[in-house]
């Protein structure tokens, strides 16, 4: 089908329109809700001539300008944020006040890029007998962004802000699933005046062609991806004879644990909050979960009756909690889950299978938010990322086993501790594996903290201090005088 209304690529700051185009569907109704121009490998490299061309000029520029830039989006994502996250809800299916509050959040994240960009600081040495020495920090060059789809908004601006923050020029790759919230979004901060070529935007539904494009050009400096780990370990192989810096933030398979001095109260709204929000599409859910063995009773009839009054439906609807999954394969990984490790001796407690709606006009992807107990770490869902609304349970007897059944996995993203001894917490801190961890906190995800993996869920950070860094090149400066 060709179709050249849909101007979603930003090229040398003008929008265009490629021979092709490709549909967004609306995941709870399955209706086509607008069209994406569909980029190949020559929209790629017109985009990285263009963002070379424009990388010195934006590197030369001083921070605070670079700053105004990035603190007038956020305000122009603020005034428009009801509107947004209306588009948020729609493309990507989940509530409206997580759709408002993911854009809240994107705004923050400009605001601490621009007062980073005045602080990526070098250092001067002490000087030895040949003289001083100096430590400097300068952007890495012309970055490819390559955003996902469960956090469409913030992810694409936390990339993008610190990036530009940093003095580079940027090339965002928004996800095929969710490219007009994209769009919107880099439309603002263009509109801001950014110099041409500073911003550039690519939507397409055949990624590994225009990437392959880009990673073949050593022009380019800077890949930061966030997705699966199948995909970022991929990205990787393919860099071949070129060596650039890659920031990797992939998937995740997080634990909470339960001890028995936590306030079970808290405990079981904090683990509801952090397993079905944005029905579980997040690379920070909890999947599993480990309660104390004397707390186990209490703590599940807690989670049964927060999980059983979670409200399943379009994300647009009054009082909806758990929109639905992104697409068939996701929903269908989430079912084969289930329904192995209930073959294999575990328990529904909540849901288990999927969301029939009486609104005929709801076709998508929905599973009923779902809680098995007596989950033992042969089964699927104890393995591998479930990236759905189902929760694993087990239990634990000593802290020892608490950071076993925890560290037992590929990946470590992000972990959940809940608890009231501070002296236990500060021993598992230094035990658990994984870049996040949220001390009875369901949300620890902040501007201020940087934000990455261990193990087989990334590399470099985004976020805090560490996130501007991941942008920039060191180069060390012996002085004789």
């Amino acid at each position: 089908m060709s179709d050249t209304t849909a101007a979603t690529l930003l090229i040398d700051g003008r929008w265009a329109a490629a021979p092709s185009s490709f549909d967004v569907v609306d995941p709870a109704s399955l209706e086509v809700i607008g069209r994406a121009s569909d980029a190949a490998a020559d929209h790629a490299r017109a985009a990285l001539d263009s963002a070379s061309a424009a990388f010195r000029g934006w590197a030369e520029t001083d921070p605070e300008t670079r700053g105004a830039y990035l603190r007038a989006g956020a305000a122009a994502i603020r005034a428009r944020r009801d509107d947004l996250a209306g588009l948020l809800s729609r493309e990507n299916g989940k509530p409206l006040g997580e759709a408002a509050g993911e854009l809240t959040g994107a705004a923050r994240m400009l605001e601490w890029a621009a007062e980073e960009g005045r602080r990526a600081n070098g250092r001067v040495t002490p000087a030895n007998a040949a003289g001083p020495g100096l430590v400097l920090r300068s952007p890495v060059g012309p970055v490819l962004a390559i955003t996902p789809w469960n956090f469409p908004a913030s992810m694409l601006i936390r990339k993008v802000g610190l990036a530009l923050a940093a003095g580079c020029a940027v090339i965002a790759k928004p996800a095929e699933q969710t490219p007009l919230i994209a769009t919107a979004l880099l439309g603002i901060l263009q509109d801001t005046g950014l110099p041409a070529g500073v911003l550039q935007s690519l939507t397409t539904s055949r990624p590994a062609e225009l990437v392959d494009a880009l990673l073949a050009d050593g022009r380019l400096r800077k890949v930061s991806f966030t997705g699966s780990t199948e995909v970022g370990l991929g990205l990787l192989r393919r860099t071949g004879s070129v060596l650039r810096r890659t920031s990797l933030e992939m998937g995740g398979h997080s634990p909470a644990i339960v001890f028995e001095d936590a306030d079970i109260e808290a405990a079981a709204s904090g683990v509801v909050m952090a397993k079905f929000f944005n029905a579980g599409q997040s690379c920070t859910a909890v999947n599993r979960l480990y309660v104390h063995e004397s707390v186990r009773d209490d703590l599940l009839a807690l989670i049964e009756k927060k999980t059983a009054a979670l409200r399943v439906g379009r994300g647009d609807a009054d009082g909806v909690a758990v929109g639905p999954l992104i697409d068939e394969a996701g929903l269908a990984k989430v079912e084969r889950q289930v329904a192995d490790a209930v073959g294999k001796g575990a328990r529904v407690l909540v849901g288990g299978s999927r969301w029939e709606p009486s609104d005929p006009g709801l076709r998508g992807h929905f599973f009923q938010p779902t809680v098995l107990v007596d989950v033992t770490p042969d089964m699927l869902i104890a393995r591998e990322e479930t990236f759905g609304p189902a929760l694993a349970v087990s239990t634990f007897a000593d802290d020892d086993e608490a950071v076993e059944l925890a560290n037992a996995t590929e990946y470590g993203l992000a972990a959940y501790v809940f608890g009231s001894d501070l002296r236990r917490i500060w021993r598992l801190l230094e035990r658990l594996d994984f870049g996040v961890i949220g001390v009875n906190d369901p949300a620890p995800v902040r501007p201020e903290l940087p934000f990455g993996g261990q193990k087989n869920s990334g590399q470099e950070r985004e976020g805090g201090s560490e996130g501007i860094e991941a942008y920039t090149e060191t180069k060390a400066v012996a002085l004789r005088f």
